[in-house]
């Protein structure tokens, strides 16, 4: 089907997508930063619409560089939510990523703790976490609960992409993980304030993806 003489619009793929990251470059102050954070930053402007937005998104010395490396090797992906763990790019990975929200232990360490889902299913991530991914969209109380196992002796993932949205607890959270990242010792990426989600979180997780193969916007 080809658009109709009532709505003019773009329907080629590869067009809209070179005309979107043109107007991005265009609209966002990518200056100071590096190649690949700027693909990252891009990827946050893209999926929120919103080109002032760059200026809040904040990089640890060697985020970028330590999350390639660990997707190059085929780290684990850890997810908050579902919805972040359906929008990792799957052609880019050789494993899915893994979210254990919905799994049937959560509720039951939820209830007996007196803690959201969100912070429970932090505890099965254990096996998995040192030299992950850790992809945080949704839940402030996860980030808030995974800055605490770190700080406790937990392995230390290689890289923390947290950008919960949300009033309650999504700009403490994320400020906290700014402000711990050092003392932590944990590279991390993450977008201040309010603004965040789970579209934005994979979408940085794709723009160093995208890096490892070199597909720069």
């Amino acid at each position: 089907m080809t658009p109709s003489d009532d709505y003019k619009y773009e329907n080629n793929p590869q067009a809209i997508e070179h005309d979107s990251f043109r107007q991005i470059r265009e609209l966002t102050d990518l200056s100071g930063l590096s190649q690949d954070q700027q693909q990252v930053v891009m990827r946050v402007v893209h999926s929120l619409g919103l080109p002032d937005v760059a200026e809040q998104v904040r990089f640890s010395a060697n985020a970028t560089q330590a999350g390639r490396d660990a997707l190059a090797n085929h780290c684990a992906i850890l997810c908050d939510v579902e919805m972040v763990k359906q929008g990792v790019t799957k052609r880019m990975i050789s494993r899915d990523p893994l979210c254990f929200l919905n799994d049937s232990r959560t509720a039951e360490l939820a209830k007996s703790k007196g803690d959201t889902r969100s912070m429970a299913a932090l505890s099965l991530w254990q096996d998995d976490l040192a030299g992950s991914v850790v992809l945080i969209g949704n839940a402030p109380t996860a980030l808030f609960r995974l800055l605490e196992m770190i700080a406790n002796g937990a392995p230390k993932p290689a890289l923390i992409i947290g950008m919960p949205v949300g009033f309650v607890g999504a700009a403490e959270s994320k400020d906290a993980l700014w402000q711990a990242h050092e003392k932590l010792g944990i590279e991390c990426i993450t977008l201040l304030g309010r603004m965040g989600g789970s579209a934005v979180t994979s979408a940085s997780c794709n723009a160093l993806l995208r890096c490892n193969v070199d597909e720069y916007y």
